[in-house]
């Protein structure tokens, strides 16, 4: 994408096939283009009007036949989402309405807008930065509700803040050690004190190793927290599946080895998004497709951050132990299904396991369920938004969900590491800033402080929808 400072763009801002539709213009010729096509009942130009105005009219084309009637916004720069003057045309939401006034913008003097342009107009302009201008998609992507609050936090510039005070801090920093530089022939004269200086700096790497840490968090709350069942066959798995998915995703049959290939869809437990994984049932066989689909089972639960292991008895102690040792380093969650046939509770299935096994899964969470009957499914969803361990997020908090953000966090927090190891040694002043400069520049990529590559940029921009 070649940003052209002069272009005025227009695109569509809404979804296609909805009542209403919003065309979108931005740029130095926004609203004189608008203007040339609207015609207003009590007869006056959208140019001579105020920001911030609602106008109803006629959008007509050339030959001054009416293509629709309009409601006009109008936003003049710089309070405007990009910083330029804007038009906004709400029409109605026919695909031939729309073409028409797009049509007529065009042959006016207007660009189609490139996925993203809007959005990185707002930043180049110095509306948002470039962490904020991220959270817009992000905020358009939203799934759930704690996506959303994450994205909400970033876009308020929550994460910003954070990163302008640990860059001002880092300056302070720098600038002292580069006092000393410059006073370099006054021995006795010391701008900054080593051992405050080594303070200031594990304070910031802590902070930034927080931040760096959040993105396993962030990361699994926007992809969906994976979740594999696994089990031997006609356990119940498939039909676990559908009733966690509220749909029937899955073939349920009295057969063994019916699933063969592992079916996987998405749904939400307390606000949060989860990746179940339906898969083979686990058995001995000689049947090949049979045999590539447990494979894939044991692939999906090395995969996984949560295993539902799923029986309807219960277990051997060999069983036990070979489970726990598959699922070792994952939040396992013991599921015995068909307890209407057993006469279980959903907190005692195990009551009849022998000692040795009932040792090998003590520490395990262990449900009691009927998944063709509902029964206790409500305990078990909320035993696993419990394995997830999902921290309790709002608003202000700030949640790193961006691979580029991980990626110079992880490098501003190697730069601070050498900071601390450089005065630790006594590292010479000007060596130490160089280092403390480092972690700025890869804290600045975050927000766009620095001079941003066009690659970069267009990277970023692309992955937007037109219309923002």
């Amino acid at each position: 994408m070649v940003y052209q400072s002069d272009d005025t763009i227009c695109a569509l801002a809404t979804a296609v096939g909805g009542a209403m539709a919003i065309i979108r213009i931005s740029g130095n010729q926004s609203i004189t283009i608008t203007d040339a096509l609207f015609d207003s009942p009590a007869g006056h130009r959208l140019a001579d009007c105020r920001s911030h105005t609602v106008h109803y009219g006629t959008i007509h084309d050339d030959s001054g036949q009416a293509i629709d009637d309009v409601v006009v916004t109008l936003f003049r720069g710089p309070h405007s989402y990009t910083g330029e003057d804007t038009a906004e045309i709400s029409c109605h939401g026919s695909r031939y309405i729309i073409s028409l006034i797009l049509q007529q913008l065009v042959s006016h003097g207007c660009r189609q807008a490139q996925p993203g342009e809007f959005t990185q107009r707002a930043f180049l302009n110095g509306k948002l930065d470039l962490s904020q201008a991220e959270a817009v998609a992000d905020l358009i992507a939203s799934s759930n509700a704690t996506t959303h609050k994450m994205a909400i936090s970033q876009l308020r510039g929550n994460f910003s803040h954070q990163l302008g005070e640990l860059r001002d801090r880092m300056l302070h920093l720098t600038t002292l050690l580069e006092l000393e530089l410059d006073f370099s022939d006054h021995e006795d004269l010391e701008f900054a004190d080593r051992s405050e200086l080594l303070k200031l700096a594990q304070t910031t790497e802590r902070q930034i190793a927080a931040l760096t840490h959040s993105f396993a968090t962030g990361k699994a709350l926007r992809q969906g927290i994976p979740v594999a069942i696994i089990g031997k066959t006609n356990v119940g798995k498939s039909t676990l599946l559908n009733r966690l998915l509220h749909d029937d995703k899955a073939i349920v049959s009295d057969i063994h080895g019916t699933t063969r290939d592992v079916i996987e869809d998405i749904t939400q437990i307390g606000g949060v998004t989860f990746r179940f994984t339906d898969t083979a049932g686990i058995r001995d066989t000689n049947d090949t497709i049979e045999q590539l689909g447990i494979e894939r089972t044991f692939q999906k639960l090395d995969e996984a951050a949560i295993v539902l292991w799923l029986t309807d008895s219960p277990p051997t102690a060999e069983e036990a132990e070979d489970i726990l040792r598959r699922a070792e380093g994952k939040k396992l969650i013991a599921v015995v299904n068909k307890i209407d046939l057993h006469g279980m509770t959903a907190y005692e299935p195990f009551s009849s396991i022998t000692p040795s096994g009932r040792r090998a899964i003590d520490d395990i969470p262990v449900v009691g369920i009927s998944a063709k009957h509902h029964l206790h499914l409500d305990v078990l969803e909320d035993a696993i938004y419990q394995a997830a361990d999902i921290p309790s997020i709002s608003q202000s908090d700030v949640v790193v969900t961006s691979l580029r953000h991980y990626e110079a966090l992880t490098k501003a927090h190697d730069a601070i590491l050498k900071v601390e190891d450089g005065l630790r040694n006594g590292l010479s002043g000007d060596l130490l800033s160089e280092d403390l400069r480092e972690c700025i520049d890869h804290l600045a990529e975050i927000v766009g402080g620095n001079i941003t590559p066009g690659e970069t940029l267009e990277n970023i921009f692309s992955h937007f929808c037109v219309g923002k």
